[in-house]
C-alpha cells in the first residue's frame, strides 16, 4: 500500500498528546482529526497538529481517516471502539482495554476484522527482547512482578469504577511481560487492602498475588499506590543459573560471570509501538506485537487478579 497514513485520535489527554507528537514526527503520517468530551481540549490538540476538531466520535469516523487511535480513560472504553470497528477502520487502543472484562470481551470479536494494536509498549523495549533471548531454552523457576508507585494526578483514577485501580490501570505492562517471559497463567490468588490517602479513593492501596503459571512455575505480583514517586515497575525472573530484572529503565542480569546492567530506552519503545502500527496499516511491515486479541489475554489476567483481590478467593484465568 505505502503512501501517507491519515490518523484521527479519540481523546485529547496526556496520552493522546504523546501519541499525536510521535505520529506527527513521522514523514508518512498526518494527524487529521481529534475529538474529546472536552471540546476545548480537542480544539487545542487539533490546532497544534493542523488537524480538525470533531464534535464526537461519530463525526470523526464519518470523515474516514485511515486509522483511529482510541486514547480514553478506562471507564470510557467501548462505544468509541465499536464505532471505529463498525466503520472497518484500523484501530490503536491505549491500555487498559477497559475498566472491566466484559467490555473488552465484547470488542474482541469485532477487532478481528481489522489491523489493531494496543499500547503495551514494553514489548518494544530492547531490554525486554534481550531478557527474552537470555531466557530462551532455560526453565523459568520463579517470576516476581511489581508496580510500586504514586496515585496519578487525575481525579477519576482513585475510583475503582473509573480506573479499575492499580491492577487494571497500571499493572498490565508488568503482567504482559510476565506472560511474555514465562508463559500463560492458569490461576491467581490475591489480597488487597487499605486506601490511598486521597479524598474519595476506594481503590486498594496495596495488593499482593500468588500467580501460578501453566509451566508449574510460581510467581508473585505486588502493587502499591501510596508513594510520592515510582519506586519500582519491573519483572524479576529466576531461572537455573540466571537472575534477571527488567523494566522500562534497565535490564539487570546476574549469572556465573557476574552482574551486568543494560540501560532501557522507553522513549524509543513508545515510538516503535506507533511506528509498527502505522507500518501495518500502510501494509509495508508486520511488527504489531500486541494486537487486540493478545492484549485481551493480559487484560483477562489483570481482571482475574482484581477479582481475586476483591473476593479473597483463588480465580482461574
Amino acid at each position: 500500500m505505502g503512501g501517507t497514513c491519515a490518523v484521527a485520535i479519540v481523546g485529547a489527554g496526556n496520552v493522546a498528546r504523546r501519541h499525536a507528537s510521535v505520529l506527527s514526527g513521522f514523514p508518512d503520517v498526518r494527524v487529521v482529526g481529534v475529538t474529546d468530551v472536552v471540546p476545548d481540549a480537542a480544539g487545542a490538540l487539533a490546532a497544534e497538529h493542523g488537524a480538525l476538531a470533531y464534535p464526537d466520535v461519530a463525526a470523526l469516523v464519518d470523515a474516514q481517516p485511515d486509522a483511529v487511535y482510541v486514547c480514553v480513560p478506562p471507564f470510557a472504553h467501548g462505544p468509541a471502539e465499536e464505532a471505529v470497528l463498525a466503520a472497518g477502520l484500523p484501530m490503536f487502543v491505549e491500555k487498559p482495554l477497559a475498566v472491566d472484562l466484559a467490555t473488552a470481551e465484547r470488542i474482541a470479536p469485532l477487532a478481528e476484522r481489522v489491523v489493531t494494536a494496543v499500547g503495551l509498549h514494553w514489548r518494544y523495549l530492547a531490554v525486554v527482547e534481550r531478557a527474552r533471548d537470555l531466557l530462551a531454552g532455560r526453565e523459568v523457576r520463579l517470576v516476581n512482578g511489581a508496580w510500586l508507585d504514586k496515585v496519578p494526578p487525575v481525579d477519576w483514577w482513585v475510583r475503582r469504577e473509573s480506573s479499575g485501580g492499580p491492577l487494571i490501570e497500571q499493572a498490565p505492562h508488568v503482567l504482559d511481560v510476565m506472560r511474555l517471559l514465562a508463559g500463560e497463567v492458569v490461576r491467581v490468588h490475591a489480597a488487597g487492602g487499605g486506601r490511598p490517602a486521597v479524598q474519595g479513593a476506594d481503590v486498594d492501596a496495596a495488593t499482593a498475588a500468588m500467580v501460578h503459571f501453566a509451566s508449574g512455575a510460581p510467581g508473585t505480583l505486588t502493587t502499591a499506590c501510596v508513594l510520592g514517586w515510582k519506586h519500582r515497575a519491573a519483572v524479576e525472573v529466576i531461572a537455573d543459573g540466571l537472575a534477571i530484572a527488567v523494566g522500562e529503565d534497565a535490564l539487570l542480569v546476574r549469572d556465573a560471570g557476574g552482574e551486568h546492567r543494560y540501560p532501557g530506552d522507553p522513549v524509543a519503545a513508545r515510538v516503535a509501538v506507533d511506528r509498527a502500527f502505522v507500518d501495518a496499516v500502510l501494509g509495508v511491515a508486520d511488527d504489531v506485537r500486541v494486537p487486540y486479541a493478545e492484549a485481551l489475554r493480559t487484560h483477562r489476567l489483570a481482571a482475574a487478579v482484581a477479582r481475586s483481590a476483591a473476593t479473597g478467593e483463588a480465580v482461574g484465568v
